[in-house]
């Protein structure tokens, strides 16, 4: 009988909400391993923000420390979307409670803010497209507009790049460097320098393993 209910209405309300909270715990898990990653390597980039400060390479500094920008702002997107994740999971708990007492899953506006806002983000979108649509049907959601959709660009980084840079240049050297207008000032560049082509090649090679990260 229970077959046969479920070919003709389709999973009940538990069975809906317990497949939910395991994609909800995957995607957690996903990005728990993606914050320790950006952390270990964000770590390795500041080793050589420090490096290439101490050599008066300030140029390839300065432009390796606004990657360092960029991963903090990254890591603090992944935790936000992490708590999220959680608070959706939780807010379906409460609708299989309800759902005892009603027989159905109920309209949630949270639920609904909650999917949109982690829709913005890369690493989880397509499972929650696809949990969206699946609540949907379920009568949790209403169908979302195209244009929520849409990813939004960052502006801030750039806007606040300077300040940023500046604070992290600061920490990482100690108190050495700060203020972008004096960078040229800050620390006379030493006689052994690193070559320009050395430079480039150590900074590319940190730019790029924190950038795959970062753009995954």
């Amino acid at each position: 009988m229970q077959t046969i209910n479920r070919f003709l209405y389709g999973p009940t309300p538990e069975e809906r909400v317990r497949a939910w909270q395991g994609k909800l715990r995957a995607e957690t898990r996903q990005l728990d391993k993606e914050m320790r990653q950006l952390e270990a390597a964000t770590a390795k980039v500041r080793v050589t923000v420090r490096q290439l400060a101490a050599k008066g390479d300030l140029k390839s500094a300065r432009i390796l420390a606004k990657e360092v920008v960029r991963s903090n702002k990254q890591k603090d997107r992944l935790s936000v979307s992490k708590a999220r994740l959680g608070s959706i999971g939780t807010q379906l708990q409460q609708q299989l409670a309800m759902a005892k007492v009603t027989g159905s899953l109920q309209k949630s506006t949270e639920i609904m803010k909650l999917s949109n806002s982690l829709i913005k983000l890369p690493q989880i979108s397509q499972t929650m497209r696809e949990m969206s649509m699946e609540m949907t049907k379920a009568g949790i959601m209403e169908e979302m507009l195209e244009d929520t959709l849409q990813m939004d660009e960052d502006e801030e980084i750039e806007e606040e790049a300077d300040a940023e840079v500046d604070k992290v240049l600061f920490e990482l050297t100690n108190g050495k460097l700060g203020q972008a207008g004096a960078v040229g000032t800050e620390l006379p560049t030493p006689e052994d320098q690193l070559e320009d082509e050395e430079a480039e090649r150590v900074m590319e090679e940190a730019r790029k393993q924190l950038n795959g990260l970062l753009s995954g």
